[in-house]
């Protein structure tokens, strides 16, 4: 598989909400804290987020296995290698948001906290 077909199936499964990628961890939360004031409101939000997973399916199929003849795979070529280490800090840090959010959760905490008093 080159490499460009590699990274553009990891991008659009971790825009799918993926778990262990950084897009389902905000799902997540979302899902929760409007769990918590409107269940109406989240099964709608949850439609929509059913919705663009399949809609970002059909699109990663058409692009990748659509109606393409040979011309057009002479144009193509595979990721070079800046092209490679460019995107390479993307997957790293869309894996890390994943696994380990808290380190950018912990900061946000008291604002949140105080935004919620004052409301």
């Amino acid at each position: 598989m080159p490499l460009y077909t590699f990274f553009f199936i990891f991008f659009s499964i971790a825009n799918l909400g993926f778990p262990g990628t950084s897009s389902f961890i905000g799902e997540f939360l979302i899902l929760i804290g409007s769990f918590q004031s409107n269940t109406f409101i989240t099964f709608f939000l949850s439609t929509g987020m059913v919705l663009s997973a399949a809609y970002s399916l059909w699109l990663s199929n058409r692009l990748l296995f659509g109606p393409l003849t040979i011309r057009f795979f002479l144009n193509f070529t595979d990721l070079n290698s800046r092209e490679f280490f460019l995107l390479l800090p993307f997957f790293f840090c869309v894996i890390w948001l994943g696994v380990y959010p808290e380190i950018f959760l912990e900061p946000m905490h008291l604002t949140v906290a105080n935004l919620l008093q004052k409301i």
